[in-house]
């Protein structure tokens, strides 16, 4: 495939190889990005991308459905076996479309909504202002605690009360701690809301059992397929047995037509993957490698958000250090470590310049890097930081950013009992 392509567009073959190498020498610290495996690529890439499957299997609007049925039946059912769920609906295109699924299968547009503020590390589908979910909804963010970085479940139940919202919505996309979902679910319950949970993030650690899961908690469950899950970039929704029609309605035909079945096909795969000891021995080293990674940076002096991590993603508050938020981003780039300047709770910067820096472990952890390597790697970090203005030292750390991507390349294959195994 790669042949033809670089037979036909040698343009775009030039530019889909230097991506490969940038994402192979570059230590890459995003925390919603992954590396996935090789059959995972493959599937996505095959010829199911030919193919249009609107409707649901047994009651498609198009024919020639006897392998696309097949095959979105069997990545429901990876999915419902993987999350212990009643059901499962695998066709939204991302993560996004997948939440405003989820409200359109519970509530109104004009219903009151909650959910973590966009400022303090909830997600733009989550009722920002800037979203298309504050124009449908009324939305009444909780912030987290400013003194603790964490949630005040005992504010989130006083909001809720005061408002009492149709429909409250746990997760996040910048939140370094555990969520009590099982807290969320009460809450809801308490003021006759639906709870519905994003666990975009945290998906392959929930699958792993080190984090609660929502499951049992929440009406619907939302998730990308990507991140922590080593997927293809995709949506998915898990509900209980009640709400599975409405779900089933709310993407098709509600806000979607035919599915992507090259990427169904793909999430197939990495469900059977991620149900695997050896998927559960790399989530836990994603929070290893967090906790050392953030340890090692709250040494160099570096103040985090919450005081730390539960999970797979670290916040970092620059102010102490007088870095922009961008500036060390676009600095490290320049080293070859990759992360995204972010907002911190109660941040006086503004977003397209704020006083954060986001990152998470499960890329790395991906390539086999360990505890040893994430003390390392906090180590570029802090000589670019203090370093910031000297373009000389910077790319001396990216001369050794990439001598450590060269003990630790980008896996060919993974996930495959029987084979050597990368956690």
């Amino acid at each position: 495939m790669i042949n033809a392509l670089e037979q036909y567009d040698p343009q775009i073959y030039e530019l889909v190889r230097q991506e490969g190498a940038r994402q192979s020498g570059a230590i890459r610290l995003i925390p919603s990005e992954n590396y996935v495996s090789r059959a995972v690529m493959l599937a996505s890439g095959g010829c199911l991308t030919n193919k249009y499957a609107e409707g649901y299997p047994g009651r498609r609007y198009y024919e020639g459905q006897q392998v696309t049925d097949l095959i979105e039946k069997m990545a429901r059912e990876r999915a419902k076996k993987l999350f212990k769920a009643d059901h499962a609906n695998v066709q939204p295109y991302s993560g996004s479309v997948a939440n405003l699924a989820a409200y359109a299968a519970l509530i109104n547009p004009g219903d009151t909504i909650m959910g973590m503020s966009h400022v303090d590390g909830g997600h733009l589908t989550h009722g920002a202002n800037v979203s298309f979910s504050s124009k449908f909804f009324k939305s009444v963010p909780y912030p987290v605690n400013p003194d603790t970085g964490r949630i005040d479940y005992d504010q989130v139940e006083k909001l809720a009360k005061e408002h009492r919202p149709k429909l409250i919505i746990s997760g996040a996309t910048a939140y370094p701690r555990e969520i009590d979902f099982e807290a969320f679910g009460r809450i809801a319950k308490e003021v006759g809301a639906y709870h519905i949970s994003d666990i975009a993030h945290i998906a392959g650690l929930v699958v792993a059992g080190i984090h609660q899961s929502p499951v049992p908690h929440a009406d619907i469950v939302s998730s990308t397929t990507h991140k922590t899950l080593r997927g293809p970039r995709g949506g998915i929704l898990l509900c209980k047995a009640e709400h599975a029609k409405s779900v089933d309605r709310a993407v098709f035909p509600g806000l979607q037509g035919g599915p992507h079945m090259h990427t169904m096909t793909a999430v197939a795969v990495a469900m059977a993957e991620a149900d695997t000891p050896e998927f559960a021995a790399y989530a836990k080293q994603i929070i290893k490698n967090a906790k050392a990674l953030a340890e090692k940076l709250l040494e160099y002096g570096f103040n985090l958000t919450s005081g730390g991590t539960d999970n797979h993603l670290i916040l970092i508050d620059l102010r102490n250090k007088n870095i922009p938020g961008k500036k060390l981003a676009k600095a490290l780039d320049r080293a070859r470590i990759v992360t995204n300047y972010n907002s911190i709770p109660n941040d006086p910067a503004p977003p397209a310049n704020p006083s954060g820096l986001r990152i998470g472990t499960p890329a790395m952890t991906t390539r086999g890097m360990k505890e040893e390597q994430a003390g390392q790697i906090a180590g570029f970090i802090n000589t670019v930081a203090e370093n910031i203005d000297n373009e000389s030292a910077i790319q001396e750390v990216g001369k050794e950013a990439l001598l450590l991507c060269s003990h630790f390349p980008v896996p060919d294959h993974f996930i495959i009992p029987g084979k050597n195994n990368t956690v």
